[in-house]
């Protein structure tokens, strides 16, 4: 079956699902595969289960019609993604795609970007952080024709991997949020991590798009060399500037120029959220959001998932911000942790992963970073911490952190929980 054929049947069964566990009736099963996996073998049971079809790469031992066999599911699935996209190109619709990709705080500035925008047009854009060659192609089939704009993150451990989803994307604006240590061993060190998420700066340039750009960084104004429209956001000389105003607790931002906006007071956690503040307000702008508009939407916006959330329990001031860590996020936490008010402050941190062969250097440097501030307590968490020289309490897992945490009855204490998703550090506090 071609595309333009998939795509009609995709127009009466706009439902699409990988996983046979949630299999709804009339939803289209694409069998995808992995190392562990493979959908193939489950694609009668999703028609059990009440999938209009399912859409298979191998030959199925029992026939049936509302099977239909592919060269490439996976292939199949971009394709259609990108069929889709295509449709809202034209002289009567022609709707903002914007990228948001970095190495840092990308899924929080997905999040801010569309409750402004969303304040003022329908607005379609990522679910969680389904940021990868599998959740981008599912969040472009999410978007109906009723959309005035969309926003698509794209995660990324190599290169050639925001290249690739630009094609089916086809973004006509976007946003690098920043360039850290992150997924270091895929991309070939920090050269590499901005090659690689300079992918997205490379295809904007190509097609004429329009670049948001953090304009304190000074790599991000280089690499921006070249795209054609740019809309700067920073702490000074550019389009939109503001600063902090308060991060006491949660924090506040003041902007200086670009908007007239009263002071925000976001429920956000820590003065790197600063960045990602400015750029929805910058976005906001450029869209001609209204400014009180702009300003209820990032009051109104509370984080979950784990991400800079400051949860009040048993006397404890307790920042979970256990989404994800490398490198630059974990030092930003710590040294905002450190600043802020309150005593008796708690470092409960997991490993770090997908450093490669610096895992143990960055690893130690965080370790010498943490003995520079006094603390109640420290507690590292598996990974390379246990290969790491320090004074603090080690334990393999988040289920053994736990355990400790609830010894110790800790009131009236302000605690940091930070770590890479794979230690699961939110288990902590269950």
């Amino acid at each position: 079956m071609q595309i333009p054929e998939l795509y009609n049947l995709y127009l009466q069964y706009t439902s699409i699902q990988t996983d046979t566990r949630k299999i709804k009736q009339d939803d289209l099963f694409f069998a995808l595969k992995g190392p562990n996996f493979n959908g193939n073998q489950f694609a009668l049971q999703a028609i059990t289960a009440g999938a209009a079809y399912a859409i298979v790469d191998e030959a199925i031992a029992t026939a049936n019609e509302r099977i239909i066999q592919v060269p490439d599911v996976l292939q199949a699935l971009q394709e259609l993604a990108h069929h889709h996209r295509k449709q809202f190109i034209g002289t009567d619709k022609n709707i903002p795609f914007i990228a948001v990709t970095g190495s840092n705080g990308k899924t929080t500035s997905k999040e801010l970007i569309h409750a402004v925008l969303s304040s003022s047009y329908t607005t379609y854009t990522t679910a969680g952080n389904l940021n990868n060659h599998i959740g981008i192609p599912l969040t472009i089939l999410k978007i109906k024709q009723d959309a005035e704009i969309a926003i698509i993150e794209m995660g990324a451990n190599h290169q050639k991997e925001i290249e690739g989803y630009c094609v089916y994307t086809m973004p006509t604006h976007g946003v690098i949020t920043n360039c850290g240590k992150a997924h270091l061993e895929g991309f070939g060190g920090e050269e590499g991590i901005r090659k690689g998420k300079g992918e997205l700066f490379d295809y904007l340039r190509l097609n004429s798009g329009t670049a948001f750009v953090m304009w304190d960084y000074d790599y991000l104004q280089e690499m921006s060399i070249g795209i054609p429209n740019l809309v700067t956001y920073g702490t000074h000389d550019a389009t939109v500037t503001g600063h902090v105003k308060d991060s006491s607790e949660l924090l506040s931002v003041s902007i200086s120029s670009g908007a007239d906006i009263d002071d925000i007071k976001t429920n956000l956690v820590g003065e790197y959220n600063l960045p990602n503040v400015l750029l929805a307000v910058a976005i906001g702008k450029y869209f001609n959001v209204p400014g009180e508009k702009i300003k209820a939407a990032l009051e109104d916006y509370v984080p979950s998932n784990s991400r800079s959330q400051l949860i009040k329990k048993d006397g404890n001031h307790i920042i979970l911000d256990a989404y994800n860590a490398n490198p630059t996020s974990m030092k930003a936490a710590i040294d905002n942790f450190a600043r802020m008010d309150g005593m008796d402050k708690v470092l409960i941190l997991g490993g770090m992963m997908e450093l490669g062969n610096e895992s143990l250097h960055e690893h130690q440097n965080l370790v010498d970073l943490i003995s520079t501030y006094p603390w109640k307590s420290v507690v590292l968490v598996g990974g390379d911490f246990k290969r790491t020289n320090h004074p603090y309490l080690y334990f393999d897992n988040s289920t053994q952190a736990k355990v400790w945490f609830h010894t110790q009855h800790f009131n009236g204490s302000n605690i940091l929980i930070k770590g890479s998703r794979s230690t699961q550090m939110e288990k902590v506090l269950e």
